[in-house]
């Protein structure tokens, strides 16, 4: 199978039908193979009847539905473990999007041997001022933070190659940053491509503000899982090890102090360096306690998989 596409939705009734058939049309035009993954992220308007209307209708449209609203990443992350393509294609499916993209993202990744391909939306149809212009921050942030040099983070439109959708986890938050992850699995070779970008046509966008302060929250997050999610001990224990250094030396520095020096001198806990070596010597105590249950929760094995779902159809 060549392609993969893969589209989380959340009350998209009104889009479903004409998303399905500008992509076949786009797909029967170039002789590709493939199928068609939606993902129900739990809505509550009749998208999933539309799903299963046209998986019946059509047998390379699939379905997941999940229980309730889980998120982005959920639902990606159940689109990455059923999709079968050689290249798998995400993109969002209120036709902001346009399908007509896919041969060159295709053609990136399998002639030109990118492991990931992400699109760039360089006019977007938006709100300037809460969305264009918060984006650009974002982006900024997030590029000098992983070191990936990509404009559009958010750009729902990517092609990967089918090792990298099986090898990374998409959970959390996290689908804001699915070019550091792979970047930090090791798929090194990430480029972009512009994009069209279309206005909405049918109901109101499903992101609020919110997503931009959870987004910074989630630069953080990656930034330090990039670095120090193997070995959280490097940068606990290191600080840790600074911090008792410091408390020590303080200690030292009294002890000397009362006893051969100043004997007749005010009292040890009367003066500020004793308060100081206490609050170094249990942070950094405390830093390393933080570094070894780090270490022991990375040697614990965990089930990322935290979504529940419903049905599926054509699996």
């Amino acid at each position: 199978m060549n392609i993969s596409i893969v589209i989380p939705l959340l009350n998209e009734e009104e889009s479903l039908n004409e998303l399905y058939r500008w992509i076949a049309e786009v797909m029967q035009s170039n002789g590709f193979l493939y199928e068609l993954i939606f993902i129900d992220d739990g809505s509550t308007d009749g998208s999933w009847k539309i799903i299963e209307k046209l998986s019946h209708e059509n047998s390379e449209v699939k379905g997941i539905r999940f229980q309730k609203n889980y998120g982005k990443s959920q639902a990606l992350h159940a689109g990455f473990a059923m999709a079968k393509g050689d290249v798998t294609i995400t993109m969002d499916a209120d036709l902001q999007d346009n399908p007509e993209e896919i041969p060159e993202l295709y053609k990136m990744i399998t002639e030109e041997g990118f492991d990931l391909v992400s699109g760039w939306k360089k006019k977007r149809y938006d709100s300037v001022l809460s969305k264009n212009l918060p984006s650009k921050l974002f982006n900024y942030a997030a590029r000098k933070t992983s070191g990936v040099k990509l404009h559009d983070f958010n750009c729902g439109l990517k092609a990967y190659k089918k090792d990298v959708v099986k090898t990374i986890e998409v959970t959390g938050e996290m689908h804001r940053y699915i070019p550091v992850l792979a970047k930090n699995a090791g798929f090194s070779r990430i480029s972009e491509k512009p994009v069209l970008h279309q206005a909405r046509k049918y109901g109101t966008t499903k992101f609020g503000a919110e997503r931009f302060i959870r987004g910074f929250l989630d630069l953080i997050t990656i930034w330090f899982l990039s670095r120090f999610g193997k070995r959280p001990m490097h940068l606990f224990g290191a600080w840790g090890a600074f911090m008792l250094f410091v408390g020590f030396s303080f200690a030292l520095f009294l002890g000397i102090d009362k006893l051969f020096i100043n004997p007749s001198a005010r009292l040890i806990t009367d003066r500020p360096e004793f308060f100081i070596a206490l609050i170094a010597m249990v942070l950094g105590s405390q830093l390393f306690l933080a570094g070894f249950l780090g270490e022991l929760i990375l040697r614990s094995k965990k089930d990322s998989r935290n979504y529940i779902i419903k049905e599926t159809v054509n699996q």
